[in-house]
């Protein structure tokens, strides 16, 4: 393994490598559970907290991070499971909007209980509660500026 000189490029590369490591292994374990991938699961709270568990897609997009081509055809896939549905913007049928459905509850309350242990068995258990503050308050400062780009 070649040593990475700048600390912020090996921030970086670690940042990078672990965030993979996560994901690979939360994803192995909602498979092995015969769930829906964490995008799913990404989706499916992001309209939970949502009121009325409803957004416009290009909202929904943005919450999720992910494109808006991306969303639609995620989206596809869970509204022919019965998890969401979408229709046409009730306050100006220009947009769509994207809905929770009570099925869609249901099953983010099933992934969740398996999801959160993942997160502590993989993440919360390796570092104590001043380090899990420190990386969040260096990550939001990241996230901030990010946002505040043109």
């Amino acid at each position: 393994m070649s040593v990475i000189a700048d600390p912020r490029q090996r921030a970086w590369a670690r940042f990078v490598t672990a965030q993979a490591m996560l994901l690979e292994r939360v994803e192995a374990t909602l498979a092995r559970n015969e769930l829906p991938p964490l995008a799913w699961y990404d989706v499916l709270w992001i309209l939970e907290s949502a009121d009325g568990g409803r957004l416009r897609m290009n909202e929904l997009a943005r919450k999720a991070v992910i494109s808006r081509s991306n969303v639609t055809r995620l989206t596809d896939r869970m509204e022919k499971a019965g998890l969401v549905a979408r229709a046409d913007c009730p306050e100006d049928g220009r947009g769509t909007t994207c809905s929770l459905t009570d099925a869609g509850r249901k099953m983010r309350a099933r992934m969740w209980p398996v999801y959160q242990e993942q997160i502590n068995a993989l993440f919360g258990n390796q570092i104590n509660a001043r380090e899990a503050a420190s990386l969040a308050e260096m990550l939001e400062k990241i996230i901030k500026n990010i946002r505040e780009q043109p």
